[in-house]
């Protein structure tokens, strides 16, 4: 049968507009559209999708919405409705979705309900006459292609993997949905979130910065200064907005009544045993192993290092510039000229 694609985009937190995964998923439809010759549809799950379709202008593709104030939280039982009313309007055989944790938590349910399948965590899709997806296993160190012949077919795709879609913003006719919705028998009370200087994890920031487990060993006056080095990450992370990643060694250095960094945790791991982010730059200090170089920078684009070993096989082989440099004064330098700026 013939394909067709459906879109699926929602707003992003305490936010009128489409959150950038959406916008990236919207692009990787059209360009799936364009290769298949196949008609797409973009659906919308908002609290006002008048005001969150203006971002789509121009996209020329049928737009559908469901909007209301059981929409404007995240919650399992209304977006799964809300995701089921949209794909049986478009009735696709295709459909595409951001890997959000907003999307994760009913998209199974979505293929259970459509009698589809599922696919997560993909970072391209292509194909010329039927689709082919590509994702990561083992700890991104293979790269898996795959097809299936089940329909409907749900993608959910990686943040960072597709220019994120862009226009003059304007008016655009939406489709109203109805939605059945379900008995709640939870409400959303308020948000409790960290202070934005005291968040290191940033998915959107357009710099990695990552701390290795030189930042605690003995420095070249014989001392060890964790504490000096905790207030030289910090102060980056604050005036620059990068996003914070540790190597697996210096995480566990707790566990063996080493100095540690306190705002450190397991979620901050890249490499092999932790996560592999996606930003334009990645920044490495004190790190002399294969995880940060290797595995965690797979997808950082400008990839630079501050280490004091010139001859650093990783950091050589891995990254496009070296610094042979101490990253306490490097760092102390980098911060001073942030503060002049600010």
């Amino acid at each position: 049968m013939p394909e067709s694609i459906l879109v699926l985009t929602h707003a992003g937190e305490a936010s009128h507009s489409l959150s950038k995964a959406s916008l990236e998923t919207v692009t990787a439809g059209k360009e799936l559209s364009a290769r298949l010759n196949a008609p797409m549809t973009i659906g919308i799950i908002s609290a006002n999708y008048a005001d969150t379709a203006r971002s789509l202008a121009g996209v020329n593709t049928r737009v559908l919405g469901v909007a209301g104030e059981p929409f404007v939280e995240a919650r399992y039982a209304t977006d799964a409705a809300a995701c089921e009313a949209l794909c049986r309007a478009a009735n696709p055989t295709i459909i595409l979705a951001p890997q959000s944790s907003r999307m994760a938590r009913v998209a199974a349910a979505l293929a259970h309900r459509l009698s589809g399948c599922i696919d997560t965590h993909v970072t391209s899709v292509r194909g010329e006459d039927s689709p082919e997806i590509s994702r990561w296993f083992y700890r991104q160190r293979i790269e898996g292609v795959i097809t299936r012949s089940m329909r409907p077919w749900i993608l959910l795709l990686e943040a960072g993997t597709y220019s994120a879609y862009s226009c003059q913003e304007g008016e655009i006719a939406v489709e109203q949905i109805a939605v059945a919705l379900p008995a709640i028998r939870t409400s959303v009370s308020g948000t409790r979130a960290p202070a934005q200087d005291a968040q290191t994890i940033r998915p959107d920031a357009k710099m990695l910065f990552v701390a290795g487990a030189g930042w605690t060993k003995k420095q070249p006056d014989g001392l060890v200064h964790a504490s000096e080095a905790g207030d030289l990450i910090l102060a980056f992370l604050r005036q620059s907005g990068a996003s914070l990643g540790s190597s697996k060694s210096l995480v566990d250095q707790g566990g063996d009544g080493q100095p540690v960094l306190p705002f450190l945790t397991h979620l901050n791991q890249v490499g092999q045993t932790g996560s592999t982010p996606r930003h334009p730059k990645g920044l490495a200090t004190c790190c002399h192993g294969e995880e940060p170089h290797v595995v965690g920078w797979r997808f950082i684009g400008d990839r630079r290092a501050i280490s004091l070993d010139p001859n650093c096989g990783w950091a050589r082989g891995k990254a496009d510039v070296v610094y042979v440099a101490d990253a306490f004064k490097v760092m102390s330098k980098v911060n001073e000229l942030l503060r002049s700026k600010a």
